[in-house]
């Protein structure tokens, strides 16, 4: 079982306008100070937060109850001048608790009036996460025959398959930049991981390694998938085969 906590900026195309033709730098000042205030105050209760396009996030809240999130709620709050909406939802995927979170917002079923949470949040529930850690094999070889913007356009490319495939799977992808990428993964997350890291590799011609960690909150599952990663990157040089996809359990 596994618990989203979906994060929206209210009224935020409005708002946008009030700012003048001159706003685009403060749009994207305000959207990075907003995103670091977000990873900080959750990651210090074990959460992991991601951002999606850049309005809103979304936000692995395993062990994360009410009373946490309205206390994070007033923080934000009182740092920013907007509104802010929080919808929390949980199911056996991660595209379930996404529905659910989106089906809470939707219905209006609210949480917490005063601080404008919605959804559906059961404390109850045995918190378990698995994330895979992606990253591309020897990208440095590429830098040397192909420019920073292509490499940026082949990361898309390689981004937008990624989530359509584990999309299908029921499970979250997001970017985290450069050549890393970090799947919310549901069940026989090892047997999607080995297909599709073929399927790039006839697609793209590009090799990934990939890390995965089990946790019963994001923090520590996101760490065990970097360690497992880590442990592909020093087995590689040590000049040993290298395994394509490492799990630490």
């Amino acid at each position: 079982m596994i618990q989203i906590t979906i994060i929206k900026i209210a009224g935020y195309g409005p708002w946008t306008l009030t700012l003048g033709s001159d706003r685009e730098h403060e749009i994207q000042m305000l959207q990075a100070s907003l995103y670091l205030q977000i990873q900080k105050l959750f990651s210090y209760k074990n959460g992991l937060a991601f951002s999606n396009r850049s309005d809103e996030f979304f936000v692995i809240t395993n062990g994360i109850t009410l009373e946490d999130h309205i206390e994070i709620q007033k923080k934000l709050e009182s740092s920013f001048d907007l509104k802010l909406s929080m919808s929390i939802g949980y199911g056996d995927s991660p595209f379930e608790a996404n529905l659910s979170a989106y089906d809470g917002k939707k219905s209006e079923i609210k949480l917490n009036e005063e601080h404008n949470i919605f959804g559906f949040i059961d404390g109850k529930l045995e918190s378990k996460v698995t994330i895979m850690h992606f990253d591309v094999d020897n990208l440095t070889s590429r830098r040397k025959t192909i420019s920073p913007y292509e490499i940026s356009s082949l990361m898309f490319k390689l981004y937008a398959s990624m989530s359509e495939y584990f999309l299908a799977k029921k499970s979250l992808s997001f970017f985290m930049g450069g050549d890393n990428f970090m799947v919310v993964a549901n069940l026989n997350y090892k047997q999607s991981a080995e297909e599709f890291i073929e399927i790039i590799k006839n697609e793209f011609g590009i090799d990934l390694n990939c890390g995965i960690g089990t946790g019963k909150t994001a923090r520590s599952a996101a760490k065990f998938a970097t360690r497992s990663l880590d442990t592909i990157r020093e087995i590689r040089d040590s000049g040993k085969e290298k395994p394509e996809i490492y799990e630490i359990v």
